[in-house]
């Protein structure tokens, strides 16, 4: 039996940390309702970066939505101090009895000091310094293995203070709200489809050496429409991501409906969840299509796919068998440029989503 517990009757504010990116901060958002589930008189309230907000906002777990926002790093100094400084003394009126931390970065350890919560949880990193270790009084250890799905390592937060997650309760919890569905709804009419008359692809990532080649997504596409099935293709607007997209169309033979760079985080939501079926790489969108609960085809490289593959969705995982994946690097030899996920076969990737299909 735990020794250390925590009284969740005495707690009446939590306050939890996620400082990554979106993908990270939805993969955490089970922390949230299982909590909330053992202490519905809990306010949970949450502390990422502004531009991954929308992960949590309209999440029903989550009572209030705090942000650091990575521009003040180009302010002046006086600025980034103020901006700080304002963001600490929000905090302190919320008055927090516990303090969630899941990820290393350091601003964990001195809000923990600085907002001097009773209780205060956070990973033992294999190196983490004295003053981090000392800043909080739940430390809960990692995988040696390091094969340990990453909802699994947010949740361990709440093992090490006597919470137990059942069985239910454990998936992705993403909310589009109704403007964004409104506006998927019209947009999917302009187009002539059908709520389930789809698949979402949405070939890019932020990480280049994560992207599949442009010419085999070309060809996925032509195979895809050639079998009946209409493919919406999404990307983020980024430049780079919607070059990808632009080659892609340019070599693809068979038309196909384009919304890349034109939809919110909420919209792309709203998209995925109207869609029969997700294909992907190891990116956010990936996560957002498994909190949706839409069938998802993930194709994995240099990442894990037992630490990252999608959570509690009817999913197929393609990734080789080069036996020094999963190796986490920007590419082979740094040249972001992956082989384990360039040599993909076209005819894998169309297996999977058939045996999605008829299962």
């Amino acid at each position: 039996m735990l020794k250390d517990p925590v009284d969740l009757q005495s707690v009446r504010r939590v306050l939890v940390t996620k400082l990554r990116h979106h993908g990270d901060v939805l993969l955490a958002t089970p922390v949230f309702s299982v909590l909330k589930q053992h202490a519905p008189h809990v306010e949970i309230d949450a502390l990422v970066y502004a531009d991954t907000a929308d992960m949590l906002n309209g999440n029903p777990a989550v009572s209030r939505v705090f942000a650091v926002d990575r521009g003040w790093k180009s302010l002046s100094l006086m600025a980034q101090a103020g901006a700080e400084w304002s963001l600490l003394q929000q905090l302190r009126t919320r008055d927090y009895d516990l303090l969630i931390h899941l990820s290393e970065h350091p601003r964990g350890a001195w809000l923990a000091r600085l907002l001097g919560p009773h209780y205060r949880v956070a990973a033992n990193h294999p190196r983490a310094h004295r003053f981090w270790k000392s800043s909080f009084t739940h430390l809960y250890p990692l995988p040696k293995n390091g094969r340990r799905h990453v909802v699994e390592l947010n949740l361990d937060a709440l093992r090490r203070i006597g919470v137990q997650p059942g069985a239910e309760g454990r998936g992705l919890s993403f909310v589009p709200g109704d403007a964004a569905e409104s506006d998927v709804a019209r947009m999917l009419g302009e187009l002539g489809l059908a709520a389930g008359g789809y698949i979402h692809l949405h070939p890019a990532s932020r990480w280049q050496f994560k992207c599949w080649p442009a010419e085999k997504t070309a060809e996925l596409i032509d195979a895809l429409r050639a079998s009946g099935e209409r493919v919406v293709v999404s990307a983020a607007p980024d430049a780079a991501e919607l070059d990808l997209v632009r080659r892609i169309r340019d070599l693809a033979a068979a038309p196909f409906d384009d919304v890349s760079g034109k939809l919110t985080l909420k919209q792309l939501g709203a998209l995925t969840r109207n869609a029969s079926l997700f294909i992907g790489v190891d990116s956010a969108p990936m996560h957002i299509a498994s909190a949706m609960g839409t069938p998802v085809v993930a194709l994995f490289g240099p990442s894990g796919e037992f630490n990252w593959g999608p959570w509690q969705v009817p999913h197929r995982v393609v990734a080789s068998d080069h036996p020094c994946r999963p190796c986490g690097n920007d590419g082979c030899g740094g040249g972001k440029l992956s082989e384990c996920l360039s040599t993909l076969p076209v005819s894998s990737v169309l297996q999977a989503v058939l045996a999605l299909q008829s299962r």
